[in-house]
C-alpha cells in the first residue's frame, strides 16, 4: 500500500517505513503528525484518486529530527563594475517517519 501526499506545497510518494525529508515543519521531535491532504491512494483492491484530495484519507508519521541542509552560496558578480555580493543560505528541514496509511473503506 502506497500514498502520494501534498506537504507544505510538494507532492511525496510514501509506504509504511519511509523516512522523508520535508520543510521544516511546526512540531518537536517524537511528534506524531498527520497529513490530510491525500491525492491517492493504492491498495491491493485498486487506487483511489482524488478530486483533489481522497476524502476521509490521512497519513500519519512520526518527526525523527529537526536538521538544516547544506550550504547553498549565492554570488553576484558584474564584470568591470566593482560590484561582488556574496550571500549564503541553509534551508530548514524536518524527517519524518511514515508509520500509516488510512483510507475510508466507504470509497
Amino acid at each position: 500500500m502506497y500514498a502520494v501526499v501534498k506537504i507544505s506545497g510538494f507532492q511525496y510518494l510514501v509506504k509504511v517505513g519511509d523516512v522523508l525529508t520535508v520543510p521544516r515543519l511546526d512540531s518537536t521531535p517524537g511528534d506524531v503528525v498527520r497529513f490530510n491532504d491525500v491525492l491517492m491512494v493504492k491498495t491491493k483492491e485498486g487506487a483511489v484518486i482524488g478530486k483533489p484530495i481522497v476524502s476521509n484519507a490521512y497519513v500519519e508519521g512520526n518527526v525523527v529530527e529537526h536538521y538544516r541542509g547544506d550550504k547553498v552560496t549565492v554570488f553576484k558578480f558584474i564584470r568591470r563594475e566593482n560590484y561582488r555580493r556574496k550571500k549564503g543560505h541553509r534551508q530548514l528541514f524536518t524527517r519524518v517517519k511514515i508509520t500509516g496509511i488510512n483510507k475510508d473503506k466507504g470509497q
